[in-house]
């Protein structure tokens, strides 16, 4: 039995991206290489929409570079802010004691913005 393949936008539609979202992908990322119909269309398998979902996660949900995701999706990790080691499944700063620290000093600093903006009226347009 044949696996099912996704043309261009149904494999836009499924991750609810845009078509040249992915085509851009294509041109940053080695490992999506999707096949092509007999005309030249892009066929998206399963895998190919599963890696398309890891990278809209790291760019998208996790806010990491491209270089960054490129790293992830490689296994290689890389430093990060502060010199700090990435964790390859996660992407994210491995946890440590300077991990937790800088984490509380950001959450201290965005409570700090949050109460300085209250005390400014909105204005209405």
């Amino acid at each position: 039995m044949t696996e099912r393949t996704y043309r261009i936008g149904e494999a836009a539609r499924l991750l609810d991206l845009e078509g040249y979202v992915l085509r851009y992908w294509e041109t940053e990322f080695a490992q999506l290489r999707p096949g092509r119909t007999p005309k030249g269309q892009r066929v998206y398998s399963e895998a190919d929409l599963a890696l398309l979902r890891r990278i809209r996660e790291l760019l998208h949900e996790r806010g990491m570079t491209i270089e960054g995701a490129r790293r992830v999706l490689a296994g290689k990790g890389g430093p990060v802010a502060r010199g700090e080691d990435v964790s390859p499944e996660s992407g994210l700063p491995a946890a440590g004691d300077a991990s937790r620290q800088l984490l509380l000093d950001v959450e201290q600093e965005l409570a700090r913005i949050q109460e300085g903006l209250r005390r400014f009226p909105r204005r209405r347009s």
